[in-house]
């Protein structure tokens, strides 16, 4: 045992003491703080202005239907196409909104004209405006008041409840658990790889550098491999810890030093640009936010964070030792490929099956690729956020530490023959017979 610690000290501390460890780090929660910072800065910034929008309505259809907003500001004229184009270019308007005399009676189709990209909320609010107003004039037509189809619509407002083993109902919310799994599960999927290649990796270049040699001849292959593969877990999780401490404290810091009335003004800029573009939002903002509380609150934070990091590190130290097995039977990282496939594929195939697993986690296909131990760690992320029941979620979580076991030990048996041969390109066949050994 106190071999095996030695050996994880070690590898933990050559790691962790890396350029490109400390490197990583930083950039990490700089980049990811950066992606949630960039967005509220831009949104504060006054980037689309005030557009005067200049109106040719040959049809007549819509004189006096587009109101001024905070945005854009609105004047019909009645010049021909050509000269108008030329006003834009020079600058007099910032936009010109053509509607074309159509063949039928009814108009379909405007050009809009302008020197610069038209914001996408300006095209909109266009849009929506002589929609409303050709179904309006339809309607009427056809000896029908718009206000009683208005009044004649209704929007069902379903919610959904989970019944928990207690009997007790839960609001939940199927698209945010949808979200919740799939992006845990991707997250354990690259981690894995990421960091499972960094043990092939290392035991490639152990090998190369004759330096196993020595190792070996004091340590048995278990206690090695043992340490090797929970060190380089420790360096995953230490730096994976400082990527949400170090992402969050930015956040925070950006949070309080940035002025909070900016915030607020270009929230608040934001949301009437978006009602008007589409009037029928008005008035949700309220429900939005209280909707979005309600979300937070139906999520079970302490489950699925103790879930995603206990995976994290079950999914890594498994599949850690077979690539650790691998490094061990070639050369060089170019050999490594044809047992990478093998090993790499149920994880693939959890994570490719996860899209259909979401549309029903409680299934006999979910239920069981959640817990056969290659698989699990994906697919069982995805599960969580659904409710899974305390003695599947036992069962998995069991399996896989016995998996990782097994996987340690038979990796071990590879290790102790494949470290000690060079130069020759190692079959399938071969390493059944050092299995047998």
């Amino acid at each position: 045992m106190n071999k095996t610690l030695l050996i994880l000290k070690r590898e933990y501390l050559t790691r962790v003491k890396k350029t490109s460890f400390i490197v990583m780090t930083i950039l990490g929660p700089l980049l990811m703080a950066a992606l949630m910072i960039v967005p509220i800065v831009l949104a504060t910034m006054d980037s689309v202005g005030k557009k005067s929008i200049a109106i040719i309505d040959e049809t007549n259809w819509f004189l006096g239907k587009f109101e001024d907003t905070d945005n854009m500001t609105f004047q019909y004229i009645f010049v021909s196409v050509d000269s108008a184009q030329k006003a834009v270019l020079e600058g007099s308007y910032d936009i010109l909104l053509y509607v074309p005399q159509p063949a039928l009676n009814i108009p379909a189709n405007a050009e809009i004209y302008s020197n610069r990209q038209v914001p996408m909320t300006t095209v909109s609010y266009i849009r929506n405006t002589m929609s409303r107003e050709v179904e309006t004039k339809k309607l009427l037509a056809s000896g029908i008041d718009p206000a009683v189809i208005k009044s004649a619509k209704a929007t069902i407002n379903l919610v959904t409840f989970r019944l928990d083993e207690t009997g007790e109902s839960k609001k939940s919310y199927t698209a945010v658990n949808v979200v919740l799994g799939l992006v845990t599960s991707i997250m354990i999927y690259f981690f894995i790889f990421i960091f499972g290649s960094q043990v092939m990796r290392g035991v490639i270049e152990e090998k190369t550098s004759r330096i196993v040699e020595v190792i070996v001849s004091s340590v048995r292959p278990f206690q090695l491999m043992m340490g090797k593969i929970t060190g380089i877990a420790l360096v995953g999780l230490t730096q994976f810890s400082l990527w949400v401490v170090l992402t969050a404290g930015i956040y925070g810091a950006f949070m309080l030093i940035y002025n909070p009335g900016e915030m607020a003004q270009a929230q608040i800029g934001a949301s009437t640009m978006m009602q008007q573009a589409n009037p029928a939002t008005e008035g949700l903002d309220q429900a939005a936010v209280s909707q979005v509380f309600e979300v937070i609150e139906a999520i079970n934070f302490k489950v699925i964070i103790g879930s995603f990091l206990f995976y994290f590190l079950g999914g890594y130290l498994l599949y850690g030792a077979l690539f650790a097995a691998i490094g061990s039977a070639v050369d060089n990282e170019a050999d490594t490929q044809q047992f990478m496939l093998p090993v790499s594929l149920p994880l693939i195939l959890g994570l490719v099956i996860s899209n259909f697993i979401v549309n029903n986690p409680d299934g006999s296909l979910a239920f069981w690729l959640s817990i056969i131990p290659l698989t699990s760690p994906v697919v069982m992320m995805v599960r969580i956020p659904f409710g899974v029941p305390y003695g599947e979620l036992i069962l998995s979580m069991s399996l896989l530490i016995a998996g990782f076991i097994f996987t340690t030990w038979f990796a071990g048996k590879i290790y102790r023959t494949g470290i000690l041969m060079y130069g020759k390109k190692v079959s399938y066949k071969e390493v059944w017979k050092w299995l047998k050994y």
